[in-house]
């Protein structure tokens, strides 16, 4: 880990660029003159191979793409010292800390997000903080656009001003029947131009009271067999999702681009890896192949700890590892206790040349960046 001047210095320089960084991409370079090893003359005959280089990149920087999930001020103090690029409220998490996050963000002294999952009906974190919302498919079945912009846009500036900038949310997956099912009444449609429609709408609301939106979960969870929180799922082969599922993200993209949430799907057509893992379902969101224009925004992987789709494939810190190599920007999860450990198999990925570091520290300011906050205006 960098000494604490090292620490203060990166944390300046991402602090910079995140606030420059609007509609076009900043790469940030920092140098590690300091770790250069020293020369030391060999008196010996035997050749006497070099030593391993040392790792191009701190753990504390590998760090500012991961997000894990918090119980308290503490727990959060300690993730954010080391280099986590944010934190996620959940339904366990002491409601304390909101009335913290000031003091948090004054202890830190860098920019980091703050991050819940407030889509409505069965999925709203902390209601006795933030209210309740009728759930997607009962917005889109009793209110106009309009009003779901304006319920969108009330409960972005609650998040707001208790200091949380992103929100897990709207779901753009297509309702395949079961209100209880994995996506079910979470969908506010099984129309595609309807699911379109109302999702924009929540964007609009959320993004006009100053709070990231995130698109899930990509590249389609409605039709997709199971539920990736107890096992594996497998969606209809990508042709259909290009005439279905996709098409939401496309409609909202063509107007601005918040951040989107991979799914942890199997896609037929698409590889055998589940999506959060798999270079080319990330390949074909960044060139637009999806049926919108090529993605430059901010990719989260949905839960990597405690979703099985995931979890029974690969332990955790080279999960985390293996989705920002295949194309994330932000490995998320809800367990604290194993940032030290995914931030160490990033540094090692990048020992073993499967990233750079470079990769990594763009990865990390575009995971500060208000990507969508200022250019959602437009979509009606």
């Amino acid at each position: 880990m960098r000494n604490t001047t090292q620490h203060n210095a990166l944390r300046a320089a991402i602090g910079i660029a995140a606030a420059a960084l609007v509609a076009t991409p900043i790469t940030l370079s920092l140098s590690n003159q300091d770790n250069q090893p020293a020369t030391t003359p060999i008196t010996h005959t035997t050749a006497v191979p070099p030593a391993p280089p040392a790792a191009d990149i701190s753990t504390y920087e590998a760090a500012g793409v991961l997000m894990v999930g918090v119980n308290n001020y503490d727990d959060a103090l300690n993730v954010l010292n080391q280099g986590a690029a944010g934190i996620f409220i959940g339904s366990w998490t002491d409601p304390a800390l909101i009335q913290q996050l000031p003091q948090l963000k004054e202890a830190i002294g860098r920019p980091f997000k703050v991050s819940i999952d407030a889509e409505g009906g069965r999925v709203v974190r902390q209601p006795a903080l933030f209210g309740n919302l009728p759930s997607p498919r009962v917005m889109a079945a009793t209110m106009t656009p309009q009003q779901v912009q304006n319920t969108a846009y009330d409960l972005g500036t609650r998040l707001h001003n208790a200091g949380i900038n992103v929100d897990f949310a709207p779901v753009l997956d297509l309702d395949a029947g079961d209100p209880n099912g994995a996506i079910g009444d979470r969908s506010f449609s099984d129309n595609p131009t309807i699911a379109a429609t109302y999702g924009a709408a929540f964007v609009q609301g959320l993004a006009d009271a100053g709070v990231q939106p995130v698109l899930k979960h990509f590249p389609g969870h409605g039709h997709a067999s199971g539920d990736s929180h107890t096992g594996d799922v497998t969606t209809p082969p990508l042709d259909a999702l290009l005439r279905e599922d996709l098409t939401p993200y496309a409609t909202i993209l063509q107007h601005c681009q918040p951040a989107i949430m991979f799914g942890h799907l199997d896609v037929p057509g698409l590889g055998d890896q589940p999506t959060t893992i798999n270079p080319a379902a990330y390949e074909l969101l960044r060139s637009g192949n999806y049926g919108g224009p090529p993605f430059t925004g901010t990719i989260y992987t949905d839960d990597l700890s405690g979703m099985r789709a995931i979890s029974e494939r690969l332990p955790l810190p080279e999960a985390a590892a293996q989705a920002i190599i295949a194309g994330a920007d932000v490995a998320l999860w809800i367990d604290s206790s194993q940032l030290p450990a995914a931030a160490q198999a990033l540094t090692d990925a990048v020992d073993r040349g499967e990233i750079t570091a470079q990769q990594l520290r763009d990865k990390a300011i575009r995971a500060q960046a208000d990507v969508g906050l200022n250019s959602c205006s437009s979509l009606r």
